[in-house]
């Protein structure tokens, strides 16, 4: 900068300005006994959020508990983490890579560093995403669709490096990224990815009466494709899964206190066959029911929505990633938990200023947030196989699950080095019942011993991992921990809106128990 005369000026603010710009991470492994907290102090944009939570999300760690705030183009956010072990965050390069991830994306670039999760997940440089050609479906939810294309995949000696398919509603989507055989090469010419589309839509329009609609498209290599997650919801929102059945029950008034006796029941039910199937883990889900209300906050200018459901992982990235695609700014909130009953708070208005004032409005945002919080469930019985990775391999096993009348309710799988993994949800062919053991013994002999099939139950295990992440700590809702003074601030905030609101986030937050992301 130049100043007066021939002498340099130099504004002392400056360096502060371009540091607060560029978002300063902080990781404090000090402050709780029993999570790490990781709290970025940025300017804000629009996304920024969904950006941070899908990290964490991708490094398959459990959020606790959240508290969020923007206000005059900053953001101040604090999310408390810990791996599914319920260990804090100590490994370094694990640190690095959240530090550096955060940073870089705000910059447009990408991090260098690359870490393996507590999962055994590796993330990198390397994006698959962006790397392969993608298969992108949408379609009417028949048994043995994701089969039938997996085996006119392996006829076009296309390898599946990775894939994912969700059913809700009666709808389906499918995201594949392929290869060629046997190089393992992306496929880059036009007319042979325009061909496989033509093949794929042909084996998704035989399971399709006439007007049905459905989508097929394959896209090859595109750098900075959307996030694997994100795009099936995307998909399904475009499909319009959210339009069917009745409107979503609202929230109860008084949810915070309510959240009691909901989750009282649903621990009732969990704990008293904790070795049940998966019509145990149906029953406690449907006790707690997923509720969606939006209010409006005329005095500051926000719709406030309350989302009331089960805990389950990914919670809180499929509600952010909803919000955000619909082009709605979250300012302020509190996300936690209650045992198996999650609760979610957000103030926001849509990114050209509005609120939600329409009962028409309300009622769409609140079936599409709800649809994005059932489209994850876990219906059926939980399987997961592993196999030394090998061409047509998802077509051996979707094949061999719907020879022994099992329906996919949703799947995801993906080679590791030398080896492939997935899981799959399953129910009986026809929508209902338990699965019989003996189909499951007969998967097994069918694949053979060169490929593992593990049977677990999803909603036991999650209960017991929230369970244990919530020992030694206070977790409680009640109304007097939503409705109670909002004397406390953060000076660190100014005079800004968020100081009126942190207090009123802290508190519910600091009153919650895990919500697993």
């Amino acid at each position: 900068m130049e100043g007066r005369g021939s002498e340099p000026y130099f504004d002392p603010d400056y360096d502060s300005l371009v540091e607060r710009i560029n978002p300063r991470v902080c990781i404090d492994n000090e402050t709780c006994e029993d999570c790490t907290l990781v709290k970025v102090d940025s300017a804000n944009r629009h996304g920024i959020l969904l950006e941070m939570v899908q990290l964490l999300t991708d490094l398959d760690l459990v959020i606790s508990k959240s508290y969020i705030s923007s206000d005059g183009g900053w953001l101040m956010d604090v999310f408390h983490v810990a791996d599914q072990l319920g260990n804090k965050l100590t490994d370094p390069t694990t640190l690095r890579y959240i530090q550096q991830s955060l940073v870089s994306g705000w910059k447009g670039t990408r991090s260098t560093v690359e870490v393996r999760t507590c999962l055994g997940k590796l993330l990198g440089p390397g994006q698959l995403a962006s790397g392969y050609p993608a298969i992108e479906i949408t379609a009417t939810d028949r048994p043995g669709l994701l089969s039938e294309i997996a085996a006119v995949l392996a006829e076009l000696h296309c390898h599946v490096a990775c894939a994912q398919a969700w059913t809700h509603n009666s709808r389906a989507a499918v995201i594949l990224y392929v290869t060629d055989e046997p190089a393992r090469t992306p496929i880059a010419d036009a007319d042979w990815l325009a061909h496989i589309e033509q093949q794929v839509d042909s084996v998704v329009e035989a399971h399709h009466g006439p007007g049905e609609r459905r989508r097929v498209k394959v896209s090859g290599p595109t750098p900075g494709r959307v996030h694997t997650e994100r795009r099936l919801h995307q998909l399904m929102y475009e499909d319009g899964d959210y339009e069917a059945g009745p409107p979503p029950p609202p929230v109860n008034g008084d949810h915070f206190a309510d959240a009691n006796l909901e989750a009282r029941r649903g621990n009732v039910l969990f704990l008293s066959s904790p070795s049940s199937s998966s019509s145990s883990s149906s029953a406690s889900s449907a006790v707690i029911k997923t509720r969606a209300s939006i209010d409006s906050w005329k005095k500051r200018g926000y719709s406030v929505v309350n989302i009331q459901s089960r805990d389950r992982p990914k919670l809180l990235f499929d509600t952010v990633c909803t919000l955000t695609d619909m082009q709605y700014v979250v300012f302020h909130a509190a996300v936690g938990s209650h045992g198996p009953l999650a609760v979610q708070e957000y103030y926001i208005r849509h990114m050209d200023g509005c609120t939600l004032d329409s009962e028409r409005d309300r009622q769409k945002v609140s079936r599409c947030l709800v649809a994005a919080v059932e489209r994850r469930v876990s219906h059926g019985l939980r399987l997961d196989v592993s196999a030394r990775d090998r061409p047509g391999l998802l077509s051996d096993v979707t094949r061999v699950l719907r020879e022994n009348s099992l329906s996919l309710t949703r799947a995801e799988c993906a080679a590791r080095g030398e080896r492939a993994v997935g899981t799959f949800y399953v129910t009986d062919a026809s929508g209902g019942g338990d699965v019989d053991p003996k189909r499951v013994n007969a998967v097994r002999q069918e694949m053979g011993d060169s490929v593992t099939v593990e049977v677990s139950n999803d909603a036991t295990r999650e209960w017991s991992s929230a369970k244990s992440s919530n020992n030694g700590s206070s977790s409680r809702l009640t109304s007097s921990s939503a409705g109670g003074s909002r004397s406390r601030s953060m000076t660190s905030l100014g005079s800004s809106l968020g100081s009126l609101l942190w207090a009123h986030i802290e508190r519910l937050s600091s009153n919650f128990g895990s919500i697993r992301s």
